[in-house]
């Protein structure tokens, strides 16, 4: 290969991604529009021996550092999408050399490959033993090479890994739950392969929603669920609000969800849906789903403290698994877990909530970052421990 770098429009990055069989929404020309306060370009790799074929393509977030307005931390979230599976200096270097002469001080890459797999059963069964503390006790039941070359091959260009105990840094999160929705062959899982690999207090909780009358509707800006979707989007926030008191975290303002929605459904109106899980008229609980091409992401949820016992959170996930499955999505991913299995950990919570759902915990290769400047790097590093 003979690559080279340059900026590349929002139609030729989205053309570039509809032929691949999916990228990471962060990756997407809709999500610049919704990080509206980062400065943000999306770049191709052209190879000339392809006849300056598009190979490969990322957007680019640039994060100003304070004070020093015309350098950026060139943060690239779960990207770029590029051929990981070889020799990465090819890719890297003129990306490098591209963003230090547009004065980026430092890259930050999230490579989306995986580096390990383990079961549910085993997260399940190292939750129970009080002598496995951490994910990475246990023997995973798959090592990925292309992960284990991907990590030593950044580690050998210079590149640092950004890797916080708990799993959960500035960036995204390097372990996720995960469902196959499809056969190792690539064949399509049914509906009751699915459930089948739920344990049995999901089965019985998705039934009971159904007994006790819960009804799910899905709204987007163009299909509202029912009314206006600004009011469908109001009760979800009202909920998401709520839910954020109660469990301890900063909620978003409506505008970023209402901005969310209107820049990513106007890239492709299946990409973002808002699913609303509704009892005797209340809204008990509320989800976001996000599509690229074969696979589907839970994004955000919001839960009542009332009415708990009608299981409003296991209809919703299941209705967004079965729309993931319509839509020919091969896996669905229930985003970030801590590593900790350890039961005095307030995260193991929300571990066992999702290994019910029968698949599987996926550790990443991580978010890394190469100083271009490295005072500026430096500096800038010290400011974000501080905060």
């Amino acid at each position: 290969m003979s690559l080279t770098v340059r900026p590349i429009t929002a139609a030729e990055h989205l053309a570039f991604i509809e032929k691949q069989p999916s990228v990471s929404f962060l990756q997407t020309p809709s999500w610049a529009r919704v990080k509206t306060e980062w400065r943000s370009e999306s770049i191709g790799w052209f190879d000339s021996l392809q006849g300056g074929a598009l190979v490969g393509a990322a957007l680019v977030l640039h994060r100003p550092v304070p004070k020093l307005e015309r350098f950026t931390l060139a943060y690239l979230p779960e990207g770029p999408s590029i051929d990981w599976s070889g020799d990465l200096a090819p890719w890297l270097q003129p990306l490098a050399a591209y963003l230090k002469k547009n004065h980026a001080f430092g890259i930050r890459i999230g490579p989306p490959v995986t580096t390990a797999t383990w079961s549910a059963a085993q997260v399940k069964d190292g939750i129970a033993d009080d002598t496995v503390q951490r994910l990475n006790q246990l023997t995973p039941t798959h090592r990925d090479a292309t992960g284990a070359r991907v990590v030593s091959q950044l580690r050998a260009a210079g590149w640092r890994l950004q890797s916080p105990e708990d799993g959960f840094g500035a960036g995204q999160p390097q372990y996720n739950f995960v469902i196959p929705l499809a056969h190792e062959d690539g064949t399509p899982k049914t509906e009751d392969e699915v459930l089948k690999g739920m344990n049995q207090l999901w089965r019985r909780n998705i039934k009971k929603s159904a007994k006790m009358g819960v009804e799910v509707s899905v709204a987007t800006p163009a299909k509202p669920a029912g009314g206006e979707f600004d009011a469908d989007l109001s009760a979800f926030h009202d909920l998401y609000v709520h839910t954020a008191e109660r469990d301890h975290f900063t909620p978003r303002r409506r505008d970023y969800f209402k901005t969310m929605f209107a820049a990513m459904s106007a890239e492709d109106p299946d990409r973002i849906k808002l699913f609303i899980a509704r009892h005797e008229g209340d809204v008990v609980a509320a989800t976001i789903m996000v599509r690229v091409g074969q696979y589907a992401w839970y994004s955000y949820g919001a839960s009542s403290t009332e009415k708990r016992d009608v299981r409003g959170s296991n209809a919703l996930q299941w209705a967004m698994i079965q729309d993931a499955m319509a839509a020919g999505a091969t896996t669905y991913d229930l985003r970030g877990i801590t590593p900790t299995l350890s039961t005095d950990d307030s995260h193991v919570g929300l571990i066992q909530f999702k290994v019910g759902t029968g698949g599987q915990a996926v550790e990443y290769a991580g978010e890394w970052d190469l100083p271009l400047n490295k005072p500026i790097y430096t500096a800038f590093d010290v400011y974000m421990k501080r905060r």
